[in-house]
């Protein structure tokens, strides 16, 4: 069984995920971080790509030291399965995230699975899913692992993935409110042929505010 996937994103009122200056554009507010951590405790796997890992370094905990203790009483472990994606295998074992939380995995390509090997050693564990990366393929293996729930947290390669492959089940977008205004600022999502093209209207179950910016929830799915 395929976990329910989640992609959580925050963005500009022009649609951008950063800016191209050298430090990371902070687009949520401190009630909106903190639902994110509520977002991450909920669910069994976080999944990041590794070009998001390269470009900010995070660390993507479970920050709140209740919510980690709610999980242990709920039998889980304190921090949720963090998973990232390389389709080269060119990860940095000096990133942060590999060194903090709990367990790791690496999706990657057969050829790239011998260089993340011999890059990170025991620092995580490494999943071949063939000449490219297969996302079904992907969620079909953490599925046997238990996963009931991933949340997916960029960058727009993988976002892009999830939606144009029919594999999303909901969106989380915050917008902030702010114009980056640079057109080659990274985006949420990035040219691709989606499922039902521009006339698809996906469902809204929920639309409010946080603080100054505002989380819509889409459903790209029929139900």
């Amino acid at each position: 069984m395929r976990p329910y996937v989640l992609l959580s994103v925050a963005t500009s009122v022009d649609g951008a995920i950063d800016d191209t200056t050298p430090n990371r554009l902070l687009l949520s507010n401190a009630e909106d971080f903190d639902r994110v951590d509520q977002e991450r405790a909920e669910s069994d796997a976080i999944l990041i790509g590794a070009g998001t890992i390269r470009a900010d370094n995070p660390r993507l905990l479970v920050n709140s030291e209740d919510r980690r203790a709610e999980r242990v009483r709920e039998g889980k472990p304190a921090y949720p399965l963090k998973v990232t994606v390389t389709v080269s295998g060119d990860v940095d074992p000096d990133w942060k995230f590999w060194h903090h939380g709990g367990e790791k995995l690496v999706y990657t390509t057969e050829s790239g699975a011998r260089l993340v090997r011999q890059r990170l050693g025991d620092l995580a564990g490494v999943v071949p899913l063939g000449t490219t990366v297969d996302f079904g393929a992907l969620l079909d293996d953490l599925g046997h692992r238990g996963v009931r729930r991933l949340m997916v947290e960029g960058g727009g390669q993988i976002h892009t993935a999830f939606l144009s492959q029919g594999l999303a089940d909901e969106i989380h977008l915050a917008v902030a409110p702010l114009v980056v205004g640079d057109a080659a600022a990274p985006k949420f999502l990035l040219p691709a042929h989606y499922p039902g093209g521009s006339t698809r209207r996906m469902q809204l179950p929920e639309a409010r505010a946080v603080g100054d910016v505002v989380l819509i929830r889409y459903a790209p799915k029929d139900v």
